[in-house]
């Protein structure tokens, strides 16, 4: 089973990926972990995009549909795959068929968590990290980790006023890629308004 996962920052694609990784052992492709990886790492490309990103802005699409052609041709994607955070663009979305055209492969499904921006706001500014066990939580866990004691973190595109940036970034280019995978007939909605379960659930209804 491909499927792409859409939804604004925020809107619980990665933990509903995440899920889905454990349950159907199909690769997890997040161009945001790729990304926050390089620029962790110092390199070239992620010199480059940590300025978009700081910023709140979406990174160019050719860096990234560069990530995504590399990462679908590695082995872990035969059995399937779930992109997270990708295609974000018309413009990725057709870079991506005329890949999987080339592999001879297809989507099965493309579903999209719809999340109100307001509740995305609320939600990223709050969030906080812990870069030593992976924990994610939210201020009210207090300054450290719960699972290990480390200290929490906020990212620097977390804060409100780069949230709302990605949010008009997100409705500019990716709103459109509703319409185009509704068109193609693949595309089916979920409310990521209601409980993490029952969007797992919803999820799993979709995808079989």
């Amino acid at each position: 089973m491909n499927i792409v996962l859409l939804g604004a920052p925020g809107a619980g694609k990665g933990t509903q990926a995440a899920r889905l990784v454990a349950e159907q052992h199909y690769a997890h492709i997040s161009t945001g972990d790729m990304l926050r990886a390089a620029v962790d790492a110092g390199t070239p490309l992620g010199l480059k995009a940590k300025s978009y990103m700081d910023a709140g802005e979406l990174v160019p699409d050719d860096v990234i549909i560069g990530l995504v052609k590399e990462r679908l041709r590695e082995p872990d994607t035969d059995a399937g795959f779930i992109l997270d955070g990708f295609p974000r663009t018309t413009a990725q979305a057709v870079a991506l068929d005329a890949e999987l055209a080339e592999m001879n492969r297809n989507l099965n499904a493309v579903v999209a968590i719809d999340v109100d921006p307001e509740v995305i706001v609320e939600r990223l500014s709050k969030r906080r990290l812990c870069k030593a066990c992976g924990y994610i939580g939210s201020v009210d866990d207090g300054p450290d980790c719960p699972k290990c004691g480390t200290p929490l973190y906020q990212r620097d595109d977390d804060t409100s006023e780069a949230v709302r940036t990605r949010l008009g970034a997100y409705q500019k280019s990716t709103a459109p890629l509703i319409d185009y995978y509704r068109g193609s007939g693949l595309l089916r909605e979920v409310d990521g308004e209601l409980t993490t379960d029952q969007v797992f659930s919803a999820i799993q209804g979709i995808i079989g």
